[in-house]
């Protein structure tokens, strides 16, 4: 388990260290999982190890939300003061996010569509 925890944590240093070096526009971690990612293409899966360390973490996932919790305690006498705003945002995105995951949906749908067509018809 101490194994595959360390190749997690070696592909989110690696990206997070290439995002720094090179001013990539991506977040450090999103850029290790996609070495993560590239790394088990190459392998041909994920292991038992590597499955097992991930569901671990996965299940605790919730712990880590706990500091962003604390964060809004924290600057609580801000939020009070900027709330609109901060309301309109999380909503505002919220239904932006919902459209466009929409439109995504429907163009899949119909490119999908066209797709089964033509290989019916060929």
């Amino acid at each position: 388990m101490i194994q595959a925890f360390a190749l997690i944590l070696a592909c989110e240093l690696v990206g997070e260290v290439t995002v720094q070096a090179t001013s990539l526009p991506i977040p450090g971690p999103v850029l290790g999982m996609l070495l993560l990612l590239a790394w088990l293409f190459l392998r041909g899966g994920v292991s038992d190890r590597l499955e097992r360390t991930a569901s671990a973490l996965l299940s605790n996932l919730s712990l880590l939300f706990v500091p962003a919790g604390v964060g809004v305690l924290v600057h609580w006498e801000a939020i009070r003061e900027g709330w609109l705003p901060l309301v309109v945002a999380l909503v505002g995105s919220t239904l932006i996010t919902l459209a466009v995951t929409a439109l995504v949906m429907l163009g899949m749908q119909r490119l999908m569509g066209l797709r089964g067509e033509r290989r019916e018809d060929g």
